[in-house]
């Protein structure tokens, strides 16, 4: 079943408490929820951790210490300081945001799309926190686009692409009623607080080039997942191949989603991770890679729009 088909099951599974507390001297919000091994939530662009609760909660329900911060400048997180200047300095903020909620040991953490090159970024300059890595429609990859044999940057892409593809790409037109909702009430307020903030990091997003950090990530055998939607047109597939390659053929799973098929259909994330969080958690880079391609969860049909 493609994973822009949802159906909720959301009400009798446990919840996140949503918490402040301070990182480098500045509010910071975070959700936090469940027992057991934990996983740090990053979540994607103009957004926060309360946008993918509805996915969050399957997370607990499997038995994990979810931690979901607000990234700086987003849902109650104060900006940095200096204003959003590269994913080095939200990197070093989650390193502070992670003592100063009291985690110690290494994290699994996760991403999605702005979210996965924080990820990156901080597994690169952090590696003590981080004992693996779930890369979600994640930016960092180098490559824009292929034509041919010949292979154009992420540098190369003019703002009107990233337009032309944003509504239909965040706001799949089959759950248009599921994913709306969510991404503007974390969205608008958002942009109106701090529009400085807001679009300095949709910069940042947009020039994401993580290609040293991830060969870094290579060389150390950091256990890494990458799951990515076959519809997207914001990461795109060059992106993703290329954030592959430099990985060093990682777990790839492609599913048949956009870029926001997590908030589509947090049912079938929370199966498909499932399966890939035992291997962010183990494997090793001289086990065999895997990709599944257009991977579809066995679940009842629904009739959702």
């Amino acid at each position: 079943m493609p994973f822009d088909t949802y159906v909720d099951q959301t009400k009798q599974l446990p919840r996140l408490e949503w918490r402040r507390t301070e990182v480098f001297g500045r509010t910071a919000s975070y959700g936090v929820g469940g027992t057991g091994p934990p996983i740090v939530f990053l979540h994607g662009w103009g957004l926060s951790g309360r946008t993918y609760r509805a996915a969050l909660k399957r997370l607990l329900a499997q038995g994990f210490r979810v931690w979901a911060p607000a990234l700086p400048g987003f849902d109650g997180s104060r900006a940095l300081a200096e204003g959003a200047g590269d994913l080095a300095q939200y990197a070093a903020w989650v390193n502070e945001f992670l003592a100063a909620v009291g985690v110690v040991e290494p994290v699994v953490m996760m991403g999605h799309s702005f979210g996965g090159g924080i990820a990156i970024q901080t597994a690169h300059d952090w590696p003590e926190r981080v004992r693996g890595l779930v890369l979600i429609n994640s930016i960092g990859g180098s490559a824009w686009r292929r034509d041919g044999s010949i292979v154009k940057s992420v540098a190369q892409r003019p703002l009107w692409d990233w337009g032309l593809h944003f509504p239909t790409d965040v706001l799949p037109l089959r759950q248009l009623r599921r994913v709306l909702p969510v991404i503007l009430e974390a969205a608008v307020p958002n942009a109106l607080r701090d529009p400085r903030n807001f679009w300095q990091a949709a910069t940042i997003a947009r020039y994401a080039d993580l290609t040293d950090e991830l060969q870094e990530l290579k060389a150390r055998r950091l256990p890494v997942v990458v799951l990515w939607g076959s519809r997207d047109e914001l990461v795109t597939r060059a992106s993703f191949d290329a954030l592959c390659e430099h990985l060093g053929d990682p777990m790839a799973v492609t599913v048949d989603g956009s870029h926001s098929w997590m908030l589509a259909d947090p049912d079938a994330f929370g199966e498909i991770i499932t399966n890939v969080i035992p291997v962010a958690m183990s494997v090793r880079a001289d086990d065999p890679a895997k990709e599944v391609a257009s991977l579809r969860p066995k679940r009842k049909k629904s009739n959702a729009a």
